[in-house]
């Protein structure tokens, strides 16, 4: 049952934030009652902290994976930039710390804690692929480059979203490469 709540939680925090979590319409979803959903998780914030928590898990796992996988900076830039791309071609759907982030003022302690360190781990990611391209460059130009990155597709993919057009994160993504943002 607690795999049924994160995965239904998990969507639809993706589709209309974090402040959309009901657990009674996620224990409506899930066939369960209400009761079950606060036995696995307590509070909300919990909840909210056990998702950010896996998905930064799941995602540091793949860019380890795309790390480990090729040495060619460009093509982990491609598959990261993807990443994102995904979660639009699903539903329209945004990356979940993103969304989260939007509602920072809303959100929890622990989940703030967890959203800040699904950031620290795509910047210090990209910080990596970064260095491989640019091996010469500071540590500080490749931690504002890492988080120009990240801004900058985050931004694209919310863009997108808002106007419910791909299209337009495929368009923003080519002029962040022809421009020199992303390798």
């Amino acid at each position: 049952m607690r795999e049924a709540v994160m995965v239904a939680a998990k969507a639809t925090v993706q589709a209309h934030g974090y402040n959309a979590l009901s657990f009674r319409e996620l224990a409506k979803e899930v066939g369960i009652k209400s009761a079950s959903v606060h036995y696995h998780f307590p509070t909300k914030g919990d909840l909210g902290a056990a998702l950010a928590r896996r998905y930064t898990e799941e995602g540091a796992a793949y860019l380890a994976e795309l790390l480990a996988t090729s040495n060619d900076a460009s093509w982990c830039m491609e598959r990261y930039a993807d990443i994102f791309r995904a979660a639009l071609a699903n539903d329209n759907r945004m990356c979940l710390c993103g969304i989260m982030s939007a509602e920072l003022d809303d959100l929890p302690p622990e989940v703030r804690a967890e959203v800040d360190k699904f950031a620290a781990m795509n910047v210090g990611w990209l910080i990596k692929v970064l260095s491989r391209a640019k091996p010469s460059a500071s540590e500080q130009d490749l931690q504002e480059h890492g988080m120009a990155i990240f801004a900058a597709i985050e931004g694209a993919q919310l863009v997108a979203r808002g106007c419910q057009d791909i299209s337009i994160y495929d368009r923003t993504i080519r002029a962040y490469r022809t421009t020199g943002l992303i390798l």
